[in-house]
């Protein structure tokens, strides 16, 4: 007999922007696809104070009301590291407002759930984090390091195992040869562990002076830098899920509404129009211009019409430009 999955939370940010949509359309696919799920879904905000400009909280009485009756849960935080001028510091300083010593999963807002999230197999021992992603940092300088001898440069501050982390499969200097991951969704035992030292690392990392960082832009690939020194630190790895689950059949982080209708599965638009049906959700949905028009209004069959998803443009630069020459990009 299999023994049951263990129950996990769920957080993903919410603020008074386009996340707070996002939020609602999470909390609404989540519910359609994976009704089973049994723990408690987060909306982590942002609370007014000196690392904002402008207050971050949501204010739509609507949207709050939605997403109350999809049992989700505003979760205020404070930051005290971030905040405007690096908001996606927000995954890293929320994660110790949850329950601490309960497993956890961070799934970035612009995500649909579209599969049952509890056929996941989590082993919330071994951390792990997407690995839909591409070589964006680091960016070796004319007169070096290499991305070995950066990578090794972190590995060594933090007085972590280089070597174990390493797929030798892959070349030196070569960006799949080193643990990097996209910071889409995470997971691990406790939130509070990781989320202090997520904080630690990445502060160390932009304010530590390492001598191999000169010349790194952090802005906006600090989380994504720090996020595989952690899970290597707690034991995780690139093998931490079976391929084709999250990012796969069971979510879909479709990052822009315009790229979903380019790239994303037939399932996945089915998943996304299905749940911004209810008028309850449509209502609020409708403040957003890019859902409202090309989700609500089908302006998105006109995108998908554009693209053979068997045989996408290899640079996402070129999906963009295309869906801009006909005038329907929007963010």
């Amino acid at each position: 007999m299999q023994a049951s999955a263990p129950k996990f939370n769920i957080v993903i940010i919410g603020q008074n922007n386009r996340l707070q949509y996002e939020a609602l359309l999470f909390a609404a696919s989540l519910r359609h696809s994976s009704p089973d799920f049994s723990g408690r879904l987060f909306v982590a905000v942002p609370q007014p104070g000196p690392r904002w400009s402008q207050d971050p909280t949501i204010q739509d009485e609507d949207l709050l009301k939605a997403l109350r009756q999809l049992d989700a849960e505003i979760l205020p935080f404070e930051n005290k590291v971030f905040g405007s001028a690096y908001p996606y510091g927000n995954k890293i300083e929320a994660l110790t407002a949850m329950p601490e010593g309960e497993p956890f999963v961070f799934f970035d807002s612009d995500t649909l759930i579209t599969g049952d999230l509890t056929s996941v197999p989590f082993d919330f021992n071994r951390p792990g984090a997407s690995l839909r992603v591409e070589g964006t940092w680091p960016k070796p300088t004319l007169y070096g390091p290499g991305l070995d001898g950066i990578w090794k440069a972190l590995y060594q501050r933090f007085e972590l195992d280089f070597d174990s982390s390493l797929d030798t499969s892959q070349p030196v200097d070569y960006w799949r040869r080193y643990l990097y991951f996209n910071a889409g969704y995470f997971f691990h035992s406790c939130p509070h562990t990781f989320g202090k030292r997520f904080l630690d690392y990445a502060r160390t990392i932009r304010d530590g002076e390492i001598p191999e960082m000169a010349g790194q832009n952090f802005d906006p690939w600090l989380d994504q830098a720090a996020l595989p020194l952690v899970i290597h630190s707690f034991g995780g790895g690139r093998d931490a899920l079976p391929a084709g689950l999250l990012d796969g059949s069971v979510s879909c982080h479709y990052r822009l509404f315009p790229l979903l209708y380019a790239r994303e599965s037939d399932h996945a638009v089915e998943v996304l129009e299905t749940v911004v049906a209810p008028n309850r959700v449509k209502k609020v949905l409708k403040g957003y211009d890019p859902i409202k028009k090309l989700v609500l209004q089908r302006k998105g069959h006109k995108i998908r019409d554009m693209f053979d998803r068997e045989n996408l443009p290899k640079r996402e630069q070129v999906i963009r430009n295309t869906i801009r020459k006909n005038g329907l990009w929007m963010r």
